[in-house]
C-alpha cells in the first residue's frame, strides 16, 4: 500500500483589502471589536465578475500542479471543497476541470464547509494508498462576499468571513514513513443548525418562497452562526483530534513541528496552542489578513508556511478544522 505526499502547493487571494475601517463605514462596528473577538484586521472581498469560486480555484492549482513538477494530464481526479459553489448545480470540479483542460477525469465536490479541505485530503489520500490513482488535486476555494449581510444586523457574522482559495498536489509515495501518516474525520450533526445557512434549500425555503414572502425581514439566506457555542464545541473539538491523530502515530505534542489549523478565530487558535504547549514558531495563523476562508484557510495558510521556510522535510505537519455540520477532522504528515 502506497502514502500520499503533498508535493505542490498554491494560493490565490482577490486583490480587494477590506479593512475593519471599511467595514465600520457600512455597519455599527470597529477595528478594536472586531480584533478583540477574533484577531483580525483585514479581509479579502472579490471586486469583480472574474474573481469566481472556480476561478479562484484555478488560479490556485495551476500554481500547485507547476510546484508539483508534474502536467495538468498527470492529475488523475480533482477534489473541490467548498461551501460557496459558482452554481447550485453543477458542482466547481467539473468547471475546474474544464478549465484548466485536463483530460475526463473524475471530479468530487465536498460540502464540509471549514472541514471541507481535510475531509478532501482524506477522500485523496485514500484514493491513492488504494492504488487508485497517482495524483489527485485537491482545492479548497470560497466566495463569502456575495452572500452576507454587509450591515449592523449581519455583523456578527460578516466580520468574519473573507474570500480565497488554496490547493494541494497529493501524489503517490513509496516510503511508507513519509506524506500523510493518517487522518480522522467526525460530525456531529444535533448541532447542524447552530452554524447553517438554510435557505436556499429544498427542505424548508427554497427559492420560490422567499421570492413569494418578499420579506426585507427574512435572514434565512444568511449565514447563521451561535458564536458562542460555536466556539466552546471548537476549542473541545480541536483538541482532540489532533491529539487522536497524535496518539494513533505513536506522537506526541512536542514532537509537532508546525500546527496549521483551520482559520475561524485567532481565539481558538491560541486556546489551542497553550493546550498543547506550542511556541509561537509551531502554530502557523494568518486570519488576521484573510479573515475566515472556510475551505480555503488551511491551503492558504500551509501554503504560506511552506513558502516563508516553515514547514521541512521530516517535520511533523498537523491539519486540524472545526466547523459548520458540525464537522471537525485533523491530517497528520511527515513532510
Amino acid at each position: 500500500m502506497y502514502n500520499s505526499k503533498i508535493t505542490g502547493l498554491g494560493y490565490y487571494v482577490p486583490e480587494n483589502v477590506v479593512t475593519n475601517n471599511d467595514l465600520s463605514k457600512v455597519m455599527d462596528t470597529s477595528d478594536e471589536w472586531i480584533q478583540e473577538r477574533t484577531g483580525i484586521k483585514e479581509r479579502r472581498h472579490v471586486s469583480t465578475e472574474e474573481d469566481t469560486t472556480t476561478s479562484m480555484g484555478v488560479a490556485a492549482a495551476k500554481i500547485a500542479i507547476e510546484r508539483a513538477g508534474i502536467d495538468k494530464d498527470d492529475i488523475d481526479f480533482i477534489v473541490f471543497a467548498t461551501l460557496s459553489p459558482d452554481y447550485y448545480f453543477p458542482g466547481p470540479g467539473v468547471l475546474v476541470q474544464r478549465d484548466l483542460g485536463i483530460k475526463t477525469v473524475g471530479a468530487l465536490d465536498v460540502r464540509n464547509q471549514c472541514s471541507g479541505f481535510v475531509y478532501g485530503i482524506s477522500v485523496a489520500d485514500q484514493y491513492i494508498k488504494s492504488g487508485m490513482y497517482k495524483n489527485v488535486l485537491v482545492i479548497g476555494s470560497e466566495v463569502h462576499s456575495r452572500g452576507l449581510d454587509m450591515t449592523t444586523r449581519g455583523r456578527g457574522v460578516s466580520v468574519i468571513f473573507g474570500d480565497g482559495a488554496g490547493a494541494a498536489v497529493l501524489s503517490r509515495e513509496e516510503d511508507n514513513s513519509k506524506g500523510v501518516l493518517s487522518t480522522h474525520l467526525h460530525s456531529e450533526g444535533q448541532h447542524a443548525e447552530e452554524l447553517s445557512l438554510i435557505a436556499p434549500g429544498m427542505g424548508k425555503r427554497w427559492v420560490t418562497d422567499i421570492i413569494e414572502d418578499n420579506d426585507p425581514n427574512d435572514e434565512s439566506y444568511f449565514p447563521y452562526m451561535n458564536g458562542q457555542f460555536v466556539f466552546k464545541n471548537a476549542v473541545v473539538r480541536f483538541s482532540e483530534v489532533i491529539m487522536e491523530g497524535l496518539q494513533k502515530n505513536g506522537l506526541k505534542p512536542t514532537d509537532i513541528n508546525m500546527l496549521v489549523p483551520h482559520q475561524a478565530n485567532l481565539r481558538i487558535s491560541q486556546f489551542v496552542q497553550k493546550k498543547f504547549g506550542l511556541s509561537g514558531e509551531q502554530v502557523y495563523n494568518n486570519i488576521m489578513k484573510y479573515g475566515n476562508t472556510t475551505a480555503a484557510s488551511i491551503p492558504i495558510a500551509l501554503t504560506e508556511a511552506w513558502e516563508a521556510g516553515k514547514v521541512k522535510e521530516d517535520d511533523v505537519v498537523v491539519l486540524a478544522a472545526f466547523g459548520s455540520g458540525f464537522t471537525w477532522g485533523s491530517v497528520i504528515i511527515k513532510w
